[in-house]
């Protein structure tokens, strides 16, 4: 069985995304920002961006899907396009059950109304020897930092002040959390490994 990682992008003040998140700014005002290293400088960060795709099954909350939070408008199949990056089957957490969704390129949303354990036994179970990946958002990530079923940490910290938005840590407790060495990157990124104990 693979580890429970995660990856996600971060603001040197501690957000993953920015204020204002909408249907016109997923990320929130200035969120994009963070990101800026796995377009402009992808050949650069290729390792890392290695490390994000290699997961044989993805976990995200719904805002990570989708800008609303009641019933499904079932015509949404997510912020990608037809074919999302992901490449393998994905759990979206949410209140409101929903069909599974299959995209091109192998990504399979799949809704799960009962829990972070019942969507981690569920990918777990798809992703077989492979790692299962918690791709955000910050809220989903906190849910699992704090029940201590995270492995591997990999914050992608953009050298940006967002000064507000979706915080990374909050509600999490005092984490086990060691280093294992050297930090790789470029002038758009700083790639941060940290190993969970339990």
């Amino acid at each position: 069985m693979g580890e429970v990682t995660c990856d996600i992008g971060m603001s040197l003040d501690g957000y993953v995304a920015g204020p204002d998140q909408s249907l016109e700014n997923p990320l929130g005002v200035g969120g994009e920002r963070l990101h800026r290293w796995m377009f402009e400088q992808r050949e650069q960060n290729a390792d890392a961006v290695e490390g994000i795709l290699e997961a044989g099954a993805y976990i995200m909350g719904r805002n990570m899907f989708a800008p609303g939070r009641g019933d499904w408008d079932l015509d949404w199949t997510g912020w990608w396009g037809e074919e999302p990056p992901y490449h393998a089957p994905t759990f979206v957490l949410t209140h409101h059950p929903r069909e599974p969704l299959p995209m091109k390129g192998g990504t399979t949303f799949e809704f799960v109304t009962d829990g972070i354990a019942a969507a981690l036994v569920r990918a777990r179970e798809a992703a077989g020897e492979k790692n299962v990946s918690i791709c955000g958002g910050a809220q989903t990530v906190n849910q699992y930092l704090a029940a201590g079923l995270i492995d591997e940490l990999r914050l992608h910290v953009a050298p940006v002040i967002l000064g507000g938005g979706e915080r990374l840590f909050d509600g999490v407790g005092d984490l086990g959390v060691r280093a294992p060495g050297d930090a790789p990157g470029t002038d758009l990124v700083t790639h941060l490994t940290y190993r969970l104990t339990r």
